[in-house]
């Protein structure tokens, strides 16, 4: 995002995405040798690993006409354009053109850079408001960083819905009784409570006043550099050594009307009972759960146009007014960033 970009209002600036984030934009194992293009946040990007297997990731735009360097060739150090065989390397710094004797583009950082790093079996991009900026260190909740105690599985999906939609359907543990009352894990506890709203270090918490353990009780918003949602699943013995599931999830808008779902699916387990769990998640736990994933996709997929200007909300929907508030905020910061930028590079 450069500083003449112009948003016509908050709200607009939210649907195109809330940067000064890490978000996760793919799997790991989506990117290998070949260069992938991807569009977050409305931009064009391509991602590549070099040939020690470090990421990069650029504008997905050749500077010489434009052609998308994701359709190029890795070549280990640089990425090569498939339209002319322009050589950029992970910097956006033009290192050759083989077409052209001293070119005066060789040498020339021609495209935008954006950091990047991988974890927990997913890459993640930071996105800064303007050009510059430096991102903020990245830290995880307790169940996805401590890999010695928990076991887990990334699962991400395409929604074809306004990332805000995705964050806030997690904002809303009472769905859960309704929209999934024929899960193995909700189909149990009272279809009506009251909620509560709690600070926490770095965020907030929003849970059903009475009852905790037996379904989706309670979701916890977290900002440690990236946005996050942790919530836990009771689990009967049966599926597992006992305990609760851990999910811990994350959104990325891909467009206004498209985003990126990424879900880790958390036991603690250890020794032979985390082969146990990882068998039976991979053997028989894990389309029960695309299946409620599913149910959650149809639903705001579905929901009607412009649904936000239609609501009439309830006591069960503070933790998602409040969370929509939290990001009006921190958006109106940023628009003020973003014009009072634009105003200076105009005279």
């Amino acid at each position: 995002m450069t500083a003449e970009t112009q948003f016509d209002s908050v709200q607009a600036y939210l649907d195109s995405g809330l940067r000064d984030n890490w978000y996760p934009v793919l799997s790991s194992w989506e990117v290998s040798s070949n260069p992938v293009g991807i569009t977050r946040l409305g931009q064009q990007i391509v991602v590549w690993r070099d040939r020690d297997g470090q990421l990069h990731a650029l504008e997905d735009r050749c500077p010489h006409r434009g052609a998308r360097l994701s359709l190029g060739w890795n070549l280990g150090d640089r990425v090569a354009c498939w339209y002319h065989g322009v050589e950029v390397d992970g910097q956006g710094e033009v290192k050759d053109v083989p077409a052209v004797d001293r070119c005066p583009l060789v040498g020339q950082k021609c495209l935008r850079s954006y950091p990047i790093q991988e974890a927990h079996g997913a890459v993640f991009v930071w996105f800064g408001v303007l050009a510059g900026d430096e991102p903020p260190a990245l830290s995880f909740p307790e169940e996805l960083a401590d890999g010695e105690q928990y076991s887990h599985f990334l699962c991400t999906a395409a929604w074809k819905c306004n990332y805000q939609y995705a964050l806030e359907n997690v904002m809303d543990p009472m769905h859960g009784s309704y929209l999934h009352s024929a899960s193995h894990s909700m189909a149990e506890g009272d279809r009506k409570a009251d909620m509560l709203l709690e600070p926490t270090e770095n965020g907030f918490m929003f849970r059903k006043s009475g009852q905790m353990g037996v379904n989706f009780d309670w979701v916890e918003y977290g900002h440690t550099g990236a946005a996050w949602l942790r919530l836990s699943i009771p689990y009967r013995k049966r599926f597992g050594p006992g305990g609760h599931f851990w999910i811990i999830g994350m959104v990325v808008p891909e467009d206004n009307d498209n985003c990126r779902v990424f879900f880790w699916r958390i036991r603690r387990v250890q020794g032979w009972q985390r082969d146990m769990w990882r068998f039976m998640y991979r053997n028989r736990l894990e389309q029960l759960h695309w299946d409620v994933l599913e149910q959650d996709r149809i639903v705001l997929e579905n929901l009607a146009p412009q649904a936000r200007d239609h609501e009439y909300l309830y006591q069960h929907d503070v933790g998602l007014s409040r969370l929509r508030r939290m990001m009006q905020k921190e958006a109106k910061q940023h628009l003020a960033r973003i014009n009072a930028a634009a105003t200076e590079n105009r005279q």
